[in-house]
């Protein structure tokens, strides 16, 4: 599962599956492929560039290559990316509400006298000052919390929508 975290952490491949998405998506695509001179073009990058990191999505998977002549023209492949859905989808789906029942939770355990888990324990007996480490715990839960919630929004608008276009455009045919 690393391998494709590895891929999509570069900024210039992210850059390419967008607009290998954004060509796949497009209503005047038919087959939803992109060459490599629009690509270079789009995203203002040398071809050398360019080829190597479609090499690197090839090799993941993550776009399909059709040859014709010397040209190729170049297809995403959105099913890898099932790996990465897999890890988000809890932290998106996570219910942070708090009327939910917490009672397996850490602090609810610490609060009612259950054990705490070993690591856990063995930390908050070396901390000098445990509040300091729980509100420093909390802001960070916090902030990772609306991270994930504007990434699941970035996520709808950017790929489920225009999947969902295209799908619908497919269906229409």
């Amino acid at each position: 599962m690393a391998d494709i975290f590895d891929v999509v952490a570069d900024a210039t491949r992210r850059d390419l599956l967008q607009v290998l998405l954004a060509r796949y998506v497009s209503p005047d695509s038919e087959r939803g492929e992109i060459s490599v001179g629009e690509i270079v073009e789009k995203l203002g990058l040398s071809q050398p560039t360019v080829s190597k990191h479609l090499k690197v999505l090839r090799d993941h998977g993550l776009v399909t290559v059709r040859e014709e002549g010397q040209h190729r023209y170049y297809c995403i492949d959105t099913s890898p990316l099932e790996d990465l859905e897999d890890f988000l989808i809890p932290f998106l789906s996570a219910d942070f509400d708090s009327d939910t029942d917490a009672s397996g939770s850490t602090v609810f355990a610490a609060w009612s006298g259950m054990p705490l888990p070993e690591p856990i324990r063995r930390a908050a007996e070396t901390l000098q000052h445990p509040s300091d480490a729980g509100t420093a715990i909390g802001r960070a839960a916090a902030a990772a919390s609306h991270r994930i919630q504007g990434a699941s929004h970035e996520v709808e608008r950017r790929v489920v929508d225009p999947l969902k276009q295209r799908l619908t455009k497919n269906s229409d045919r």
